[in-house]
């Protein structure tokens, strides 16, 4: 249906309209029963984490995809474009607690009747301390009831930024089918061997007492300390009684110390090794050992592995075969038993100094008691050095002994780390340089991955533990539900063959109290979106999906592990294209995040500006690269919203002009050869697009369209009202103008339809009683049977630029008449200048134009009429 157009056309308000009516006709609908495999175009669209609210950098990646998403459906593709929210997860709990002033704690019990203590928007604080402790389950439902608030925010804010979503298509990670479909995948993987559990080593955020996986770890650069502490070579013989000197950054770490280690090649230690030494204070005899990890030129050469330091110590351990002296527990603090290794009375006293002490009051202690002993050498040299931590953390993570869960993903399994780098080639990443970074992340890969988490809000791992007849539970015999039943949560539901009345007794069971990593559900968006084996048609339409978009930081993360499950499910890449944005960085070059406090919210910015003009000026940026933004002063978003009103304007003046009766044609050279680049403009936007090149089809589209406005729309009004130089024009010659600017407008248009899509539908309603976003893309074949551009429209252009800067000059209006003219031009370039005299005298207000041949184009002897004298 067709809308009126208005006295004064405006971008306000437009999002109201269009967005409702949008829903209302269900423009962006995946229509099932008209798709095939062939002719589908699927996103396997990012899940953003609902908590909290979206930024600037979520408008500027998914208006990319939307562009993407757009041209296809223009195409003739059938898009599935579904959104989902992400959660559940860390994140989320964090929110919850400061949100609401609570914690949780899973020995509570359940209150129906609980009311938080107050929510966010009372504008309380919430220290850790002040949190009031709950239960799981009424922590579950708080997280619950926050993230369906901030995911209607979400879709608010998307709705109005335009995203042709298709939003009967949503899922959220935490929801009953998504937990049926992760849990489903965690059983096939433990089916077939996949995934496993084991007592192992484990990163560990003490502040969040949660398990952190490799792909989670930041390095950040931390103030240290060397601290030089003096072991003793015991016995008789040759260097006996010999102290030998380490450097370290943990001398805290010492109680678990299980050894020395230098370089094989190190000819200072050699014939150290094989021998032991003692331990400052505690006096435990060590081994001095060899390994190639050992840096000859860090330190002293030689270091103390302690269980466990960093990471190396870990690899240490592990190839060595070394014993487990632990002394940090999961609180951060040292556990109050010494280990069995510290036998003396001195070394038990000694310890009873560090025990429930915190990692930094334990290395004071320690310290003190090195100095006391005499064995700390020296003075205590201070550095800065990297320190790991959870990306989403505030201390240094620490390594503790723990039973995990994992699944294998190539770090220990060199036939699919292999595959795994074969399936990132069959995939094209754009822009195609990301690839290396997939790459490098498979060929570093040290450990598996390690899923599961010591937390509250997320899908349960589906496992429960019999308990032997003293009451402990035998993790190596796990049991499973059936498929059917899923989801189960182990904490809550009874096992298979048992019933309520056996949990936790001798001969019963317990249930896994973990959850899994958000990652371990995340994916699988391939699967949750595509309905994986409960809607298997609509799955086998849209998997392996077209494209994944995404930014560059989560390569590692969400684009491995969905490769990584596709693989060890199917056998296949989940999706053919992998588009990857950059950041969106502050004035000072720096990427803005929530943690720097420099993050943008986008709400704002699309009440003040429009939401075409942010688009604009999202899309102008190429994938891959980042983007420097500076909300004091958004020029790239004045530019968008200024082309966003002069298609309203243009529009408007050229649907002024009435249909011309007959068939459509382009009679005069300046009509054709407008025509002849429009066709080039398709040819170069459609293959960018193709290409997932959006920032270079909107700056070859918008060149020409500010050609169009500022030249030939100038050039050819005249002829279009049917008044030339002389007073009249042919009515072929106008009829050629009329349908140059309707053909024209109409192509820019749907050109523009996927960048502007309110200001393209409004001005397409006008005309059209169907949306410009079901219209079919521009083609050249539109545009009748036209030769190459002949450079005829750019030579006319800069003769009126001189015209115009002559009245300019002379301090005269532009619709001042001029008496006479010569354009003088290379002889190659006179006749083709003639054929467009009349339009250029037309809208020049020549009277007498003459063409002369010269070296250059100019026009020149120009002489203004006289103006009559004001009164």
């Amino acid at each position: 249906m067709t809308r009126p157009m208005p006295d004064r056309p405006a971008l306000e308000g437009l999002e109201a309209v269009w967005g409702p009516q949008w829903e209302t006709d269900g423009t962006y609908l995946f229509d099932r029963t008209a798709s095939t495999r062939e002719n589908t175009f699927s996103i396997d669209t990012p899940p953003p984490t609902a908590s909290g609210s979206l930024h600037i950098g979520h408008v500027f990646s998914y208006t990319h995809t939307d562009v993407k998403a757009r041209f296809e459906r223009m195409r003739g593709k059938s898009v599935f474009y579904p959104m989902g929210w992400d959660d559940n997860g860390l994140p989320t709990e964090r929110r919850v607690q400061n949100f609401y002033g609570v914690r949780c704690d899973p020995s509570l019990p359940y209150d129906p009747d609980f009311t938080p203590p107050f929510e966010g928007g009372d504008n309380k604080s919430s220290k850790a301390a002040d949190q009031v402790p709950i239960s799981r389950r009424n922590f579950v439902e708080l997280c619950e009831r926050l993230t369906v608030e901030d995911e209607k925010q979400f879709e608010d804010v998307w709705r109005k930024l335009g995203l042709s979503v298709d939003w009967t298509q949503t899922y959220r990670t935490i929801g009953d089918d998504s937990q049926a479909i992760a849990q489903k995948a965690f059983l096939r993987n433990l089916a077939r061997g996949e995934a496993y559990q084991a007592d192992a080593p484990t990163l560990w955020d003490i502040t969040f007492r949660t398990a952190v996986a490799q792909a989670e770890l930041e390095d950040k650069d931390m103030p240290g300390a060397y601290h030089t502490l003096a072991f003793h070579r015991p016995g008789e013989g040759a260097g006996a009684g010999e102290d030998i000197l380490i450097k370290t950054t943990r001398p805290e770490l010492l109680p678990a110390c299980v050894a020395l280690v230098a370089h094989p090649d190190d000819e200072r230690y050699q014939p150290l090794f094989g021998t032991t030494v003692t331990t400052p204070v505690f006096g435990v005899e060590v081994p001095v050992l060899a390994h190639h990890l050992a840096q000859k030129d860090k330190g002293s050469g030689i270091a103390m592995i302690c269980t466990f330091g960093d990471t190396t110590d870990v690899v240490w351990w592990r190839e060595l075969d070394l014993p487990n002296r632990s002394v940090i527990g999961f609180d951060g603090r040292f556990v109050s038993e010494a280990p069995s290794a510290i036998d003396s009375e001195a070394g038990i006293a000694a310890y009873a100094e560090l025990a429930g002490k915190t990692v930094f009051s334990a290395k004071a202690a320690m310290v003190d008691l090195l100095r006391e002993s005499g064995e700390l050498i020296g003075d205590i040299e201070k550095i800065t050095h990297p320190v790991k931590f959870f990306e989403k953390g505030d201390k240094p993570l620490e390594i503790v002994s723990t039973r995990q869960w994992y699944i294998v993903n190539g770090a220990r399994d060199e036939e699919l780390r292999s595959t795994l780098l074969k399936r990132g080639e069959e995939v094209a990443f754009h822009p195609d340089f990301m690839r290396v970074r997939y790459e490098n992340w498979v060929k570093g890969l040290s450990g598996d991955w390690l899923i599961s988490r010591q937390r509250f809000f997320g899908v349960p791992i589906p496992v429960w533990y019999p308990l032997d007849s003293d009451g402990n539970p035998v993790f190596d015999q796990p049991i499973v539900p059936s498929e059917a039943s899923l989801p189960v949560d182990p904490s809550s539901d009874t096992a298979p063959g048992y019933d309520e009345s056996q949990r936790g007794v001798p001969g019963g069971f317990q249930g896994e109290v973990d959850v899994m990593d958000t990652w371990a559900t995340s994916s699988l968006t391939p699967q949750l979106a595509g309905k994986w084996e409960q809607d298997p048609e609509l799955f086998d339409l849209v998997f392996p999906y077209s494209l994944r978009p995404q930014g560059q930081d989560i390569i590692r993360t969400w684009l491995f592990s969905t490769m990584l499950r596709a693989q060890l499910e199917g056998d296949t890449v989940p999706w053919r294209n992998a588009s990857i944005s950059g950041f969106i960085v502050d004035p000072d070059r720096k990427k803005m995040s929530k943690s720097k406090g420099n993050v943008v919210t986008p709400a704002a910015m699309l009440d003040d500006h429009g939401s075409d003009a942010v688009r604009y000026w999202a899309a102008s940026s190429r994938l891959g690269t980042d983007a420097a933004f500076d909300p004091q002063n958004p020029k790239q978003i004045k530019v968008g919203r200024r082309l966003a009103i002069k298609v309203l304007n243009a529009a408007k003046f050229v649907y002024s002009f009435p249909q011309p009766a007959g068939a459509a044609t382009a009679t005069e050279p300046l009509d054709r050869d407008l025509l002849a680049n429009l066709a080039v403009v398709i040819e170069t936007a459609t293959d960018a697009l193709e290409n997932y090149d959006h920032a270079k089809a909107l700056e070859t589209t918008e060149k020409f369209f500010w050609t169009f406005c500022d030249d030939y729309l100038e050039l050819v009004k005249e002829r279009a009202y049917g008044a030339g130089a002389e007073g009249s024009t042919s009515t072929d010659a106008q009829a050629s103008a009329v349908s140059t600017l309707r053909t024209t407008i109409d192509a820019l248009l749907r050109l523009l339809a996927p960048y502007l899509p309110f200001a393209t539908e409004e001005v397409w309603s006008w005309t059209h009683d169907t949306s410009v976003h079901r219209a079919a893309w521009p083609t050249t074949g539109e545009l009748w049977a036209l030769e190459a551009p002949s450079g005829l429209l750019q030579l006319v252009g800069e003769a009126l630029i001189s015209v115009r800067r002559a009245k300019t000059d002379a301090k005269a209006s532009q619709k001042t008449p001029v008496t006479s003219a010569v354009v003088v031009a290379p002889a190659a370039s006179l006749s083709l200048l003639e054929s467009a005299a009349a339009d250029l005298a037309a809208v020049g207000r020549i009277q007498a134009l003459t063409f002369a041949s010269g070296d250059e184009l100019a026009v020149t002897d120009i002489v203004l009429a006289e103006q009559p004298a004001e009164a």
